[in-house]
């Protein structure tokens, strides 16, 4: 487990790390509404190689960027009811390509998520910096 604390000034930073200590491509972002996971996923997009305009899939629950070796997939969970709406997307395929998946509200689809994923747990700290465990 790796931990890394950061501020917004050093995002880029802790996006590096993330990508360097991910044990897969398939990475799970944990925390509290507003904590900044979706801040942090556009920087490791952007960190993977992509030029493209980077948006929360909060409506789509997917959204597709192009990087520098192949697709990232971003996924946002939140607005799901049920297992069902994950399938009926096709979760599956995108999570067993062999490509990026960014996960936000994995705990949404948890037993559809294979165990080698990289779960990332992120908080706010009361000086406003976030913490995070990368396992």
């Amino acid at each position: 487990m790796t931990n890394i604390t950061y501020s917004l000034n050093e995002i880029d930073k802790a996006a590096k790390e993330i990508i360097q200590k991910a044990g897969s491509k398939i990475l799970l972002f944990y925390g509290e509404m507003g904590v900044g996971k979706t801040t942090l996923i556009k920087e490791i997009i952007k960190q993977l190689g992509s030029t493209d305009n980077i948006s929360s899939p909060t409506y789509s629950l997917v959204n597709e960027y192009k990087g520098t070796n192949g697709p990232i997939f971003h996924f946002d969970f939140y607005r799901i009811n049920t297992i069902d709406e994950a399938f009926d997307i096709g979760v599956e395929d995108y999570l067993y390509s062999n490509e990026w998946c960014l996960i936000e509200w994995p705990e949404k689809i948890e037993e559809l998520l294979p165990n080698n994923a990289t779960v990332i747990d992120i908080i706010i700290q009361l000086d406003g910096k976030r913490s995070m465990n990368v396992n």
